[in-house]
């Protein structure tokens, strides 16, 4: 790796005395000898580092530009510059051109310099992010005013091609008949022939029909995208919803993290008339949100087995829902049917690829062992009543809180302005020193603030939900008293939905939690 070192003093008595500079240079050709950088350029120079314009420097520059080295190496970042703002111009030099910077002295982010550098930049470019999203959201709305569809994803719907704004009578959809026969015959699979949505999937998935995308295969979400979407009737509306933080995330660690969807208000909807051509007729798409609610009754009505857990358990490997369902089995003449629970991730209509491998368990051993460790929390009294009184402090506590929640984000919104402040100071060329002492004075300051506020968000979601829980808990423990031998099927369903039950399966182990302390270590496990 190719690296210029660059050493500078203020005056030329410092210069003429050999020792600054010297020891500078000396210091950075060992920082290089130790790392293995190839030195290929040395500067030295007498200069304030207050001014930008200065001609070694720009020597260094000139070599940046031309990408000549990899590397600039200095003794300390207040060698490069004194001025914060020349710091994000150099930096930001730097940065084009790949050009990587470190200091003999400091690590170049956790120098308090660096770290202004960065504040200072992290401002600017949070200032930039919302002025370009202000002026895209007045762009988008505009178009839409004038009766064209707001360009993106959002624009793109199966069944249609998108004319782009930039072409003449833009801002349409134009029927795509290739795709559009297709809409038709999924409409008429579901309102005539009754058939499920995973049907439809399948039938779709068997004919070689394309998908939106042009790849993958069909799945039972993008089907219900296709029938619930008012466009095909000719209907088009912008600005429907917005996004949040979800509230089930398969993979928790992904990069995005607002990715579930709100819908507005239906007042804050702006429709854009005439810019989608309808595919099929009102009464058609009418009948299909009736055929929808019927076969969703039906197969929760015509359920021949009961499956205590139903929408209780869910897989601790990949996030999504357990379903039951029932194998036949065979002994002898006799024929019988058993009932299990497995991941919906193993079903081909969810995941015909990567499918999820966790355990299927045997329902009635599964419900038995859940069903005990409820059983036996509510035949203890004492845990029933210290739970209570636990949420009960918990519910009290919400008021006060909330009131300290509020004071902590005054006090960061008002650390907010100090900083404007502070890169206000910096423009106008206050003393470094005293603008890089009060940055990492409000820095630690901040620090302590985001701790305060996520662990007060975290007692407050606790009150919340023990607010919501603890009537349902306390009707309960009422209504149980002297039952429990001898509650029947639905009963035991109220029982769960009461305490919020959830059941986490990951192999041979069983998580069990809700309102009651259902088990001390949280986790049992029985053998297959």
């Amino acid at each position: 790796m190719k690296a210029a070192i660059y050493c500078r003093v203020s005056t030329d008595n410092q210069e003429a005395e050999g020792t600054s500079l010297q020891t500078q240079l000396e210091a950075c050709q060992n920082y290089c000898h130790d790392k293995g950088y190839e030195v290929a350029h040395r500067f030295s120079e007498a200069y304030s580092g207050l001014s930008l314009e200065r001609p070694k420097l720009n020597e260094l520059r000139e070599l940046i530009r031309n990408e000549q080295i990899d590397l600039v190496v200095v003794h300390s970042l207040d060698r490069l510059s004194r001025d914060p703002v020349h710091g994000v111009i150099f930096t930001q030099e730097l940065e084009k051109h790949n050009v990587a910077l470190e200091a003999v002295l400091e690590d170049v982010d956790s120098s308090d310099l660096g770290q202004l550098i960065s504040y200072i930049r992290g401002y600017a470019s949070k200032l930039e992010a919302e002025k370009i999203r202000e002026r895209t959201m007045r762009g988008k709305r505009a178009k839409a005013k004038l009766g064209q569809i707001v360009s993106g994803s959002h624009a793109r719907l199966y069944g249609y091609t998108y004319i782009p704004v930039s072409q003449a009578s833009g801002g349409k959809r134009i029927i795509n008949e290739d795709e559009a026969k297709w809409v038709r015959e999924i409409f008429k699979w579901l309102t005539i022939e009754g058939l499920s949505l995973h049907a439809i999937t399948y039938r779709l998935r068997a004919l070689n029909v394309p998908t939106p995308s042009g790849k993958g295969y069909w799945i039972k979400s993008t089907v219900q995208k296709i029938v619930t979407h008012v466009a095909y009737t000719g209907r088009t509306f912008a600005f429907t919803c917005t996004y949040g933080k979800p509230q089930h995330r398969i993979k928790p660690n992904t990069k995005r993290k607002l990715t579930g969807k709100i819908m507005k208000p239906r007042e804050e909807w702006i429709e854009i008339p005439g810019v989608t051509p309808p595919i099929i007729g009102t009464e058609l798409f009418e009948a299909a949100q009736k055929q929808l609610r019927l076969n969703f009754q039906r197969s929760v009505r015509n359920t021949k087995h009961h499956y205590l857990l139903h929408g209780h358990i869910s897989c601790r490997q990949c996030g999504r829902a357990y379903w039951g369902y029932t194998s036949s089995r065979h002994r002898g003449d006799k024929h019988y049917m058993v009932r299990h629970y497995r991941c919906s991730g193993a079903l081909k209509i969810v995941t015909p690829i990567n499918r999820c491998r966790n355990k299927i368990w045997r329902a009635d051993k599964l419900e038995d062992l859940v069903w005990q460790q409820i059983e036996g929390v509510l035949n203890n009294p004492q845990l029933i009543i210290g739970e209570i009184a636990k949420q009960r402090q918990d519910v009290d506590r919400l008021g006060v809180l909330e009131t300290e929640l509020q004071q902590v984000e005054h006090q960061l919104k008002r650390l907010d302005r100090e900083q404007e402040q502070l890169l206000q100071w910096a423009l106008k060329g206050f003393p470094e020193e005293t603008i890089v002492s009060e940055n990492k004075r409000l820095n630690q300051k901040r620090t302590t603030l985001q701790a305060q506020k996520a662990e007060l968000e975290l007692q407050i979601k606790a009150s919340q939900e023990a607010a919501i829980s603890l009537p349902k808990l306390e009707h309960f423990v009422e209504l149980m008293k002297d039952k429990l031998t001898s509650l029947d099927f639905e009963t035991k369903r109220q029982v769960l939905d009461m305490l919020g039950i959830k059941v986490w399966i990951d192999g041979q182990n069983v998580e069990i939690t809700g309102a009651l302390p259902v088990a001390d270590d949280a986790i049992v496990t029985m053998p297959y």
